[in-house]
């Protein structure tokens, strides 16, 4: 016969089971209004909103890190979605959780986290326009007995941003050009803002820069720096692009007419990135202008721009090519 004490007992117990079913939220916040893609962040935040403490695994692919992998769902008004141009990573959650990489988040907590989209993604091809985000919802927790588990998060707040861009203008260049160019100019923007940064954080010789501008002095290394600093600053979406010239060159400018750079044939033979790039090219010109530093010319090519790295640090601090092969950085160096 099933007794009252018993009723009770099977209801405390039933009671603790559903109050120990793991629950997370999240919600996504930004400006409503973002002037060009640089300045793209989302912000991701995830709360324990059930009431046992939760030991997250702070996974690479989820939103609980900055790593740019492909966590976000995004689309315009009219279904075009950007290019992921991110990483991707292997992890194993079981290997992870026996080294303790995770994040312990008691009930009622929450985690914040930036997220720079213009990592990850390339808008070129989708432009200026009204952009819906979601995020990847899935969490993996450690379990009292250290297996693993899954936590679906309800996303409470979903983002809805007005992505600004200025437009850049193109003289004698067909749909497909113009589609290269900013795809071109999008690799640009990130070997820019990667070739300052990591200037900046290097107090000594490294191979990378010695490779493309010798033998380290604080004063030389500080001459690049404020180069890649200015064409970090340069917008290049809203630069003139020329394709009217026919020649076998790859582009030039006048240095002293800035915002302004002729391609020609050679570019559109050139990979968007790597070696002799699109997007190097880009950085090779832009380093000529005056009001970036104003470099010259002084060895064209990979193998002349190592030779006069030895054998004349000055002016490869000085030279465009050096500029792009450090920037494009392939092979890599660190």
């Amino acid at each position: 016969m099933f007794s009252v004490k018993s009723l009770l007992v099977s209801l405390v117990l039933t009671a603790v089971s559903v109050s120990a079913t793991p629950a997370l939220s999240l919600s996504l916040s930004g400006g409503s209004t973002v002037k060009g893609v640089e300045h793209l962040t989302v912000k991701a935040t995830i709360t324990n909103t059930g009431d046992e403490t939760l030991k997250l695994l702070s996974d690479p692919r989820s939103l609980l890190s900055k790593r740019p992998v492909n966590k976000f769902r995004i689309a315009d008004a009219n279904g075009a979605r950007p290019t992921f141009t991110g990483v991707k990573v292997k992890y194993s959650p079981e290997a992870a959780a026996k080294q303790g990489a995770y994040t312990v988040l008691a009930p009622g907590a929450s985690i914040e986290v930036d997220h720079d989209l213009s990592q990850g993604y390339n808008f070129s091809a989708c432009g200026a326009g009204s952009f819906d985000f979601e995020g990847d919802s899935t969490f993996y927790i450690v379990k009292d007995d250290n297996s693993i588990g899954v936590v679906h998060a309800e996303e409470t707040s979903a983002y809805t941003a007005q992505l600004l861009s200025k437009r850049a203008t193109f003289i004698g260049c067909s749909a497909a050009r113009q589609t290269a160019v900013n795809s071109a100019v999008a690799a640009a923007e990130t070997y820019a803002s990667s070739s300052y940064n990591y200037l900046v954080s290097i107090s000594a010789t490294t191979n990378r820069y010695s490779t493309w501008f010798g033998t380290y002095t604080a004063a030389r290394k500080s001459t690049v720096q404020s180069h890649f600093n200015l064409i970090n600053n340069n917008d290049f979406s809203s630069f003139t692009y020329d394709c009217t010239c026919t020649d076998s060159a790859y582009a030039y400018v006048y240095p002293d007419t800035f915002g302004r750079i002729y391609f020609c044939n050679a570019f559109w033979n050139a990979p968007t990135t790597g070696t002799d790039s699109k997007a190097g090219t880009i950085i090779h010109e832009a380093s000529h202008y005056t009001r970036n530093g104003g470099t010259d010319d002084h060895a064209y090519g990979q193998t002349a721009a190592q030779n006069l790295a030895r054998s004349n640090p000055a002016l490869a601090v000085m030279n465009a090519d050096s500029h792009e092969y450090f920037a494009e950085n392939t092979p890599a160096r660190t």
